[in-house]
């Protein structure tokens, strides 16, 4: 069996590395001209978890990552009014529990398969043709190739699912908010392992301490509007977090200030995908199915979105690796495992993206005074206890 995967972020090569264990081939291709770095810090734990330390993941992704001592919401004096010890991530998971750039992440993946599986850089599907065995691929480059099985694992705005299931418009829930993150360098004040927020209605900036002197600034507002401009038009979407955070107060006016100095950036509206329903083959036409953000993104202010892609990915490869080339059987059974968790980790999600930027006085005074009441140990292992859950069996290597 040959399978084509799109996209080298999380998911991809994940599916590679689990792909490539069961003796599987496969070539990866990536539009970007090289792996992509940076990126927000994400919260990483779960399930996710176990599948990093199935792969030998887990020195890496512990020696990258922050162990956050607490979560700090301040006024625009840059004075404490809400917020919590964070120790309690790590006593709801037994210690299974750590921060880090998510590009961090993804390097590490990568390096277990770089010099194992064919990647493409630089390129991407323009046209996909399937037949009863076979799936004809068509790159941007011109080249064709011929693949037993192809897998969208390019994220978002998945050109896969756009090629094989129609419009992203058709799946894509927005979810009224944007948001933008970068790093840079020598910024003053560092709070070392505290995750600061500043928080008025409808948006919030976040800051948080990086090694070797970076600093990591996260900003989400709310925002009816849909567009988010011209793809890569960087320049106005700077201009936008201008106009939006410049009179904002705290530190925002110095933090823009910053950004032309910033090292990578990053901009998007906050969504969902939808493929309902999610049970019965929604992420499946033929020999292509999806994985991943292409598949069921639960948005990335659900903070579980690369744990998920990699419990996804070990899922799909698991599966199709024990249909013994039934690639339909494989596919069915990986959806009907998976499609039931996240649903409810997507139902979770649009519950939780209001608390990062209330769009009221009242849901922010709330949101503080539960922040608050998360200082009682009890309180936090509760609530976090719940959060954290990830209720679905994985199968065994």
């Amino acid at each position: 069996m040959d399978v084509l995967i799109s996209g080298a972020g999380i998911a991809g090569p994940t599916l590679a590395y689990w792909l490539d264990h069961y003796g599987i081939s496969c070539t990866i291709v990536e539009n970007a001209p090289q792996l992509r770095t940076g990126g927000y810090v994400i919260d990483f734990w779960g399930a996710g978890f176990e599948i990093a330390d199935r792969m030998g993941l887990l020195p890496e992704i512990i020696r990258d990552g922050y162990a956050v001592q607490e979560v700090r919401v301040v006024n625009s004096k840059g004075q404490r009014t809400a917020g919590f010890p964070a120790q309690a991530f790590a006593r709801a998971t037994q210690g299974r529990y750590t921060s880090l750039p998510r590009g961090n992440l993804a390097a590490a993946i990568f390096r277990k398969i770089e010099t194992r599986v064919e990647v493409l850089f630089g390129d991407a599907i323009a046209q996909i043709e399937q037949t009863e065995k076979k799936v004809q691929v068509t790159l941007e480059s011109g080249k064709a190739r011929e693949f037993d099985l192809v897998i969208g694992a390019d994220g978002l705005h998945s050109r896969v699912r756009e090629l094989t299931f129609g419009a992203e418009s058709k799946f894509e829930k927005y979810l009224g908010y944007k948001v933008a993150a970068f790093r840079v360098d020598s910024y003053r004040p560092r709070d070392e392992l505290v995750y600061v927020m500043y928080t008025t209605v409808g948006q919030q900036v976040g800051r948080f301490s990086l090694r070797d002197d970076r600093t990591m600034f996260l900003f989400i507002f709310a925002d009816e509007s849909f567009d988010t401009g011209e793809p890569g038009d960087i320049s106005a979407q700077k201009d936008l977090l201008r106009r939006r955070f410049g009179n904002s107060g705290w530190e925002c006016s110095k933090i823009l200030e910053c950004m032309a100095s910033a090292t990578d950036f990053y901009f998007d509206r906050v969504s969902q995908i939808q493929m309902n329903p999610p049970t019965h083959n929604s992420w499946t036409n033929g020999r292509v199915t999806l994985v991943g953000d292409a598949a069921f993104c639960v948005s990335l202010l659900a903070g579980q979105g690369s744990a998920l892609a990699m419990v996804a990915a070990y899922v799909l490869a698991n599966e199709i690796h024990h249909a013994r080339g039934d690639h339909a059987l494989a596919f069915a059974r990986y959806q009907h495992r998976f499609g039931p968790f996240v649903l409810k980790k997507q139902k979770a999600a649009l519950g939780f993206a209001g608390t990062f930027a209330p769009k009221s006085k009242l849901s922010l005074f709330l949101r503080n005074q539960v922040m608050n009441l998360m200082r009682i140990p009890w309180v936090t292992d509760l609530i976090v206890s719940r959060g954290l859950a990830d209720n679905i069996s994985i199968p065994d290597d």
